[in-house]
């Protein structure tokens, strides 16, 4: 086959959405290569007695909602690359791949903590990533042969029919994770870079569902939001 053909089959593949669900998403991790150590959980609602149920420690949270017009969320900074470890971007070839963008904003920043299988997928994509820029790291996943292939497997899992990427998907997915300075940041490919949401974050769990309440009660994203929490197993 000519490189050119093969070229534009690579251009052909639409990343189809995932389906908000724990398990799903804990499966995909661990078979990229994430430590079994680590779940994503489900989290049951904002409140103290809700979010005391997810298990400590937690490093992030991965929210999927839908945006209304009303968006006066941040809209980051390219400046604040720097602010975390690891931020990449959402292209248009990455259309529907924000479900494993958020997973890997909350993974790959807290790799002195999460340990990576040798040689796995997560492993060689961390590494090979390391120094590049947010839109290179993003053009490093689009090119990603094994990635593409196990996220079609797992997005293939889901009780749901799997949207094709070019189907309207109306909800997003975003990390929020504290940084090594305890700032609140929102992680989300589609932004201008991270955003900083809280300078003094003692509580992740707490800093993000005040942040989700004030969103919502100015309608800023819909109520049809589901949340999940990256957390060492018990």
């Amino acid at each position: 086959r000519m490189e050119g053909e093969h070229n534009q089959e690579e251009e052909e593949y639409h990343w189809p959405a995932l389906e908000s669900d724990p398990q799903i998403f804990t499966d995909y991790m661990v078979s990229l290569g994430m430590s079994d150590e680590w779940q994503i959980g489900e989290i049951f609602g904002l409140d103290d007695d809700c979010l005391s149920f997810v298990p400590q420690p937690c490093l992030g949270v991965i929210v999927t909602f839908e945006q209304s017009a009303v968006d006066d969320a941040k809209p980051g900074s390219g400046d604040d690359s720097e602010v975390v470890q690891f931020y990449m971007k959402q292209t248009g070839t990455l259309d529907n791949a924000c479900g494993i963008i958020a997973s890997l904003h909350a993974i790959l920043n807290h790799q002195s903590q999460i340990t990576f299988q040798e040689g796995s997928i997560l492993d060689r994509f961390a590494k090979a990533t390391n120094a590049l820029s947010p839109a290179d790291r993003a053009k490093y996943l689009e090119d990603f042969k094994e990635f593409k292939e196990m996220h079609q497997e797992e997005a293939n899992k889901g009780q749901t029919d799997v949207p094709s990427g070019t189907d309207d998907v109306k909800h997003h997915f975003v990390a929020f994770i504290r940084n090594s300075s305890n700032q609140l940041v929102e992680l989300d490919g589609l932004k201008d870079g991270p955003a900083i949401i809280e300078d003094n974050c003692e509580d992740l769990l707490k800093g993000v569902a005040k942040e989700l309440q004030r969103r919502l009660e100015i309608n800023s994203i819909s109520e049809s939001m589901s949340m999940m929490a990256l957390a060492k197993k018990p």
